[in-house]
């Protein structure tokens, strides 16, 4: 049982004859009994003490802990003490559980307290990026330690059963679209800078899907929620603007832009479909607005003067944004699908700043040189 998660006390001496107490609600899941507590913050990094990290993968019953992850996810609570939202944590106990029912009928039966020794070992089945989060928070601010957590406690039936919680847990998780993310976030200045321009600048206005990260081959949308954050995110990079300023300037720099890609006025005419537009060019797609946001940043931080960079921006015009350009193959295009690698997004910018005149940065030369010697 060296997989599992001990619970111990806090100056480690015996717990025998010690138990845990929580308030809790008894339920039953194919057959079995669960209970769903709440444990102060403080707590939890006590109860649930790693020390399976060295083992190997069949005889855990968890992934091992990304530690990278762990400082957004407490930075995450350290920021938002008043408005964070953790989820429940799941768990399998190896040892009794004792219930203890408010009444002996009726919904009483379901209310009341389980009982726990200390000696008894615990399993994460799910939320260990959480617990572990949250013992970096703690060490921090440790008054967040009076609030609580939601636990989730089962049996524990041995190490097949933990594994197989984890795998029915996470078998059916989907992460939600990117769109959808940016939509409902209103932390991120960025995000909130998005939803304002795809409803007020004439280039996206009615033409971007606020939910899907990737457009249907029928959808009417030219662009996505998604696509038009990294963008504006690149444009907008290190020019340190007041929240309206930077809108403001965004606006005006796609509106420019629209200038020169004269499909995408088309479509706003019902000259063309979207749809046609997406199956025939490249430049409503978030490689190629983030290529531009790219390049429009060169150009705004060498003058925020429109009439200036405006003039710099006219050669885009020029481009064959057409799927049909060869120029595009491993470009922009792999395998007859446009890329949104990284990579891809890095020699997108290069043709455009080529088109520009504008020079690469040395990460930038790098990769078209691989590129150009057919590495990449």
């Amino acid at each position: 049982m060296s997989s599992r998660t001990a619970a111990r006390t806090t100056h480690g001496t015996t717990s025998a004859g010690f138990e845990y107490t929580f308030p809790a609600i008894r339920g039953v899941q194919a057959g079995r009994e669960f209970y769903t507590s709440m444990c102060p913050l403080r707590l939890i990094p006590r109860i649930f003490l790693f020390d399976d990290e060295e083992l190997a993968p069949e005889v855990r019953a968890q992934r091992v802990l990304n530690k990278g992850r762990l400082p957004s996810l407490a930075r995450y609570l350290l920021d938002n003490p008043d408005d964070y939202v953790f989820s429940a944590l799941t768990a399998s106990v190896d040892g009794d559980i004792q219930f203890d029912a408010m009444t002996d009928q009726g919904m009483g039966m379901r209310v009341g307290q389980i009982r726990i020794p200390m000696d008894a070992r615990f399993v994460i089945n799910d939320g260990q990026h959480r617990r572990a989060a949250i013992e970096l928070a703690l060490s921090e601010r440790p008054e967040l330690g009076d609030e609580t957590i939601a636990v989730v406690f089962f049996h524990d039936a041995g190490l097949e059963r933990c594994q197989q919680m984890f795998a029915d847990l996470n078998r059916h998780a989907v992460r939600p679209a990117r769109s959808i993310g940016v939509l409902y976030d209103h932390r991120d200045p960025q995000a909130g800078l998005a939803r304002l321009l795809s409803l007020r600048c004439t280039v996206f206005k009615g033409y971007v899907d606020m939910e899907r990260s990737t457009l249907s081959a029928k959808s009417g949308k030219l662009f996505t929620l998604s696509s038009i954050y990294n963008a504006n995110h690149a444009l907008l990079r290190d020019l340190d603007l007041p929240g309206e300023e930077a809108c403001d300037l965004a606006q005006r720099y796609w509106e420019a832009v629209d200038t020169l890609i004269p499909e995408w006025g088309m479509v706003r005419r019902r000259d063309l479909l979207a749809r046609e537009v997406r199956k025939d060019f490249i430049h409503s797609h978030g490689l190629a607005l983030h290529a531009l946001g790219r390049v429009g940043n060169t150009l705004l931080r060498e003058s925020t003067d429109e009439a200036v960079w405006a003039s710099r921006l006219k050669p885009v015009g020029d481009v064959d944004w057409s799927r049909t350009n060869t120029d595009w193959e491993g470009r922009a295009i792999v395998g007859g699908r446009v890329s949104k690698s990284h990579q891809n997004t890095v020699l997108t910018t290069n043709y455009l700043r080529r088109h520009l005149e504008l020079s690469l940065s040395t990460e930038e030369q790098q990769l078209e040189d691989a590129y150009l010697r057919g590495e990449v």
